[in-house]
């Protein structure tokens, strides 16, 4: 399956779930992110690779929603709840990212 992570810059959220889950036996992980200033900035072609996509908060959702309606129309996309208040690679926000997304892999 593949597995996109989605967070505003894609520098501690997004690239911390990717990190976590790069080696992942069974999963393929990517990660971007939904501001101009993004690392990697999420694109349709991303969208159209994913079977799952996580995003950290709903307002991710919203503006995933907003630009890439079509794609996702078929896609599964799910809510993490995490708000930007770590930095990359925090304990407590690796904690928090397998806490939540094991239910789903």
């Amino acid at each position: 399956m593949n597995v996109l992570f989605v967070c505003s810059r894609n520098k501690w959220r997004s690239a911390t779930a990717e990190t976590i889950y790069q080696n992942h036996p069974i999963h393929q992980v990517r990660s971007a992110g939904t501001a101009a200033s993004a690392r990697i900035k999420i694109n349709a072609k991303m969208i159209n690779w994913a079977d799952l996509i996580f995003v950290m908060e709903k307002r991710h959702k919203q503006i995933l929603n907003e630009s890439f309606s079509a794609a996702l129309e078929e896609k599964e996309m799910i809510i993490l709840d995490i708000p930007d208040d770590y930095q990359y690679m925090d304990e407590e926000l690796i904690i928090e990212i397998e806490t939540k997304v094991s239910p789903y892999l």
